[in-house]
């Protein structure tokens, strides 16, 4: 059941009292710049899409979810000067794998953390987040190689939620290549038959990824140089929504253009995989809607109160790093050949999907788009959905659905193998003042 508005601010306020520590100088009932009122001055400026109507509600909940951490995660991060990161990281691994009882000791602060983690609330499926991860295999193995770096430079074009990634080293190209990878390896991962089991990868991985944004928030906060009225809580829960649900948001928006307000039990499928996948990283049920049009009031509610903001000293090296990042794991032909590939898919990926093909925006972001680009791009997705048409078939005929998934299975987890291990953690030495990233 959703929170009342009220019930949202009160849980906000209450970090100042749970984690005085990390958030006791924090004012929670300060507006950061971050948020506007004023759609003209929002990354989105149209609160009303195809008819949807964005109520005064979806904006206040909005308004409020902007100060929200994560209050068991953080509370855990909190430690770091205790047990140092890396111990941490170790407890929690043991934790996931093997259960809490199996950590001798454990602080209290992590028997919280994964005790929320296992409860599932009564409003997922997990019969439909099973389904959901059997439908996303198809695209994890055939689009998701050639689509992930274009959809990560896209968290990059907003400087007020894109500056805790500047501050954890992503600016180095070795950097970016890593938390690219990192979040390839987090969503191939909870696709795989089990993942999102109470002991399989998935529920490992995004424990590692909450556990990793809480110590960006405890480094940000403690560093004394976070400024809470300009930018908030350093990854608040609003900001991990387009993450999480922007192929569900993307996949809404159609259906309604359409006239649809239902999904399809398909549809419904890969939505609650988002919506769980999204629990386990935190975030709230009042975030989560199960509706094309919840979906898009919600996201819309998002995008329309964020304050546009491109800062070149932040977002623009962001978005150069990472386009300039090796991705492979290693230097042979093939491999050289895949990333100039996959390099050039990314860039018009990129500019259709999230720059609504504006050429000359995309340039001035460091994203310059040729005829050669368009050129591969058009292969490669002519290859891609041809490749996608014929297991979405095969899933459909009698006697093939089985071994096309297990080839669906193998070929992500050679994706994995590409992508390599994934640590989830950051420097705190390599931490920069806010104010000159910004």
């Amino acid at each position: 059941m959703s929170l009342s508005i009220d019930q949202v601010r009160a849980k906000v306020a209450s970090q100042k009292t749970l984690l005085p520590a990390l958030y006791g100088n924090v004012d929670f009932d300060t507006t950061p710049e971050r948020f506007t009122w004023d759609p003209a001055l929002a990354v989105v400026r149209d609160r009303q899409p195809m008819g949807v109507e964005v109520t005064q509600e979806d904006l206040d909940r909005v308004h409020a979810y902007t100060m929200l951490g994560d209050v068991v995660a953080d509370a855990y991060a909190s430690l770091i000067p205790q047990f140092g990161f890396r111990r941490l990281i170790d407890l929690l691994t043991r934790a996931c794998d093997q259960g809490i009882a199996a950590v001798p000791d454990a602080p209290p602060e992590l028997v919280a953390f994964i005790a929320a983690m296992e409860a599932t609330p009564d409003w997922v499926d997990m019969d439909l987040v099973r389904e959901g991860a059997r439908l996303d295999l198809n695209a994890t193995a055939h689009l998701a190689p050639f689509a992930v770096r274009g959809a990560f430079i896209a968290t990059f074009l907003n400087k007020y939620s894109a500056l805790p990634m500047a501050l954890t080293g992503t600016l180095s190209n070795d950097s970016a290549a890593r938390r690219v990878n990192e979040t390839a390896t987090f969503f191939a991962t909870t696709v795989l038959p089990g993942a999102l089991e109470r002991h399989g990868a998935g529920f490992k991985a995004a424990a590692m990824v909450r556990l990793m944004h809480s110590m960006v928030r405890f480094n940000a906060l403690r560093s004394g140089r976070w400024d809470v009225g300009v930018y908030g809580v350093p990854i608040p829960q609003v900001d991990q929504m387009p993450a999480g649900l922007i192929p569900i948001f993307l996949m809404s928006f159609d259906i309604i253009g359409k006239g649809r307000r239902r999904f399809t039990r398909e549809e419904r499928a890969r939505v609650e995989l988002a919506r769980y996948r999204c629990f386990l990283l935190g975030l709230p049920e009042d975030l989560l809607a199960d509706t094309p049009e919840g979906v898009v009031r919600a996201m819309t509610a998002r995008n329309s109160t964020l304050r546009q903001g491109f800062d070149d000293a932040t977002c623009g090296a962001l978005i150069r790093a990472t386009m300039a990042a090796y991705l492979p794991p290693d230097r042979s032909p093939a491999n050289r050949l895949h990333d100039r590939i996959e390099r050039r898919f990314a860039k018009v990926f990129f500019l259709k999907h999230f720059m609504k093909g504006d050429r000359a925006a995309a340039a001035r972001m460091g994203v310059e788009v040729t005829p050669a680009d368009r050129l591969v791009f058009g292969a490669v997705a002519l290859g891609v959905v041809t490749e996608m048409a014929a297991f979405r078939a095969a899933r459909h005929a009698p006697g093939l659905r089985e071994i096309s998934e297990a080839v669906l299975v193998r070929r992500v987890r050679r994706l994995l193998a590409r992508y390599g291990h994934a640590e989830y953690v950051t420097d705190a030495a390599r931490y920069r003042p806010a104010h000159a990233a910004a």
